[in-house]
């Protein structure tokens, strides 16, 4: 058993990332764009299953605590509530447990953010689905080939990754970027 390849596999999605980064600059859009809709009073919502429901938690408890410095609470919500998951589960279908989340508490302005290593979960579709009707700005972090939701929103982006655990290790530092360039918009002060 050779370790060392798990390492070189983060590795050469870290670097494939990083490449493309460079030329397309999403991370800073995405900052710069989401910074104006907390500015403008609008919030974010994020979902996704399992571990990425757990990146999800995450990213939105960074937003309403603190990541690097002392400021306000910014509004984003992870839509992972256990109660309103079975509910929806129960009497709609597992398919519709984060659209109906978006229906209840997305508006225009807002952004909408989902997390899929396939690209194929049906209720993160469904939750794009919603988030576009409503008019709020939709991103996706996806794994592999991008899946079924691979060119659905505004901003995407794909890690080639075979497996979750190493897409999600670059999701989650995608969504650290994107809450640190948030703060050094609205928050100079702490950087």
């Amino acid at each position: 058993m050779n370790l060392i390849d798990s390492y070189v596999t983060t590795y050469e999605l870290l670097k494939d990332f990083i490449e493309i980064e460079r030329k397309e600059n999403i991370t800073e859009k995405i900052a710069v764009d989401m910074a104006a809709a907390f500015q403008a009073g609008n919030k974010v919502l994020i979902a996704g299953n399992g571990g990425s429901n757990c990146d999800a938690l995450h990213f939105s408890e960074e937003f309403t605590g603190r990541f690097r410095g002392n400021r306000r609470a910014l509004p984003a919500i992870s839509l992972s509530d256990s109660s309103h998951i079975t509910c929806v589960g129960n009497d709609f279908g597992f398919d519709y447990i984060f659209s109906r989340g978006v229906e209840a508490y997305g508006k225009e302005g807002d952004f909408f953010i989902g997390l899929s290593t396939s690209g194929n979960s049906a209720n993160v579709i469904k939750a794009v689905e919603a988030a576009k009707e409503l008019g709020m700005k939709t991103i996706v972090l996806l794994g592999k080939d991008g899946g079924k939701l691979k060119g659905m929103c505004d901003y995407e982006f794909v890690i080639p990754g075979a497996t979750s655990d190493r897409i999600q290790e670059i999701h989650m530092m995608i969504l650290h970027i994107i809450i640190e360039g948030v703060e050094k918009i609205m928050f100079p002060e702490n950087y």
